[in-house]
């Protein structure tokens, strides 16, 4: 995966604007790691600079800059190869010529920001982690749930729609239906958000496609959510193995994240909405440290004799 310089321009958060030619926003970065160029440009350490990376030039490197000679200068600027995505000025510093004219001949593209070196980085490093982590497409309806995301699952019809619309109407968020887009975030966080082209939106077999923000008003969705459990919705099945105590933990794998993973079967007269509702209060008490169910197996098993007598001893 890969972002080209130009789509840097489009995030507010950055405040970038371009010194250079736009023809040469075409290039792309492929790493969400950035590097500060430091004493690179004195020559005085052994480290090679990371070519694929983009180049942060704060304060001091433009202070340097502008104190050398001309022809120094020009000569300095030759660590930077014509591999490297572009090269930002933060603070709102004005670059020297010698830096425009020499990134405009290698093709180099100069973005500048005014903000500070620390922020521009902090800020950069999260926009690329988002835009370059590994992504998957899952169907299933995924809510927000008192904090918890929670992904609902199961095969066409059986219901996740019309679960979801249900939490809604109780207060809860939803975050996208149908198709989830899922993103891992370094190094093992999963968010979801919903397509760009169908944000907001839910299909309720009878009724059609709703647009959620317009009939329950803005509190009732969120553009993306960490992902904290699956809920997969089955039919219901006599002879099916269910869980009914809740020791055994089973997890699912998105992405190479592994997720808590319940199988809660369907069946008429029963409230899906209100049982993976309960679920997210429960996944929030594990979270928090009381997993009700080792507790109360706890709570069942006798104490052994001898452990007994040792204790009252």
């Amino acid at each position: 995966m890969a972002v080209k310089i130009k789509e840097l321009l489009k995030e507010r958060t950055l405040g970038l604007r371009s010194l250079t030619d736009e023809k040469l926003l075409s290039k792309s970065v492929r790493t969400p790691r950035i590097q500060k160029t430091g004493l690179l440009l004195t020559g005085l350490i052994e480290e090679l600079l990371h070519a694929e990376r983009i180049q942060i030039l704060g304060a001091a490197e433009i202070r340097y800059l502008n104190n050398l000679g001309e022809k120094k200068r020009r000569e300095t600027l030759k660590v930077f190869p014509r591999t490297v995505p572009a090269m930002v000025i933060t603070r709102g510093l004005r670059p020297p010529r010698e830096l425009i004219r020499f990134a405009e001949k290698e093709g180099i593209p100069v973005l500048a920001t005014h903000l500070t070196s620390s922020v521009f980085i902090e800020r950069l490093i999260k926009f690329l982690e988002e835009r370059l982590a590994p992504t998957t497409l899952v169907h299933g309806v995924l809510v927000d749930i008192l904090g918890i995301g929670v992904l609902i699952t199961g095969k066409s019809g059986i219901g996740k729609s019309e679960c979801a619309l249900d939490l809604i109407s109780r207060g809860y968020r939803l975050v996208a239906d149908d198709a989830v887009i899922v993103k891992k975030i370094y190094p093992s966080t999963l968010f979801g958000m919903a397509s760009d082209k169908i944000p907001y939106h839910i299909e309720v077999r009878g009724i059609g496609i709703m647009n959620v923000k317009d009939i329950f008003g803005i509190t009732a969705i969120r553009e993306k959510k960490q992902m904290d459990i699956v809920v997969e919705l089955v039919h219901w099945n006599p002879k099916g193995d269910y869980e009914r105590i809740g020791i055994e933990e089973s997890t699912c794998e998105i992405l190479g994240v592994e997720l808590p993973h319940l199988k809660v079967p369907v069946s008429p007269g029963r409230s899906v909405a209100t049982i993976v509702e309960v679920a997210a209060r429960n996944q929030l008490l594990n979270i928090m440290g009381y997993p009700t169910g080792k507790e109360l197996l706890e709570n069942l098993i006798p104490v052994p004799p001898k452990r007994l007598k040792k204790a009252r001893g």
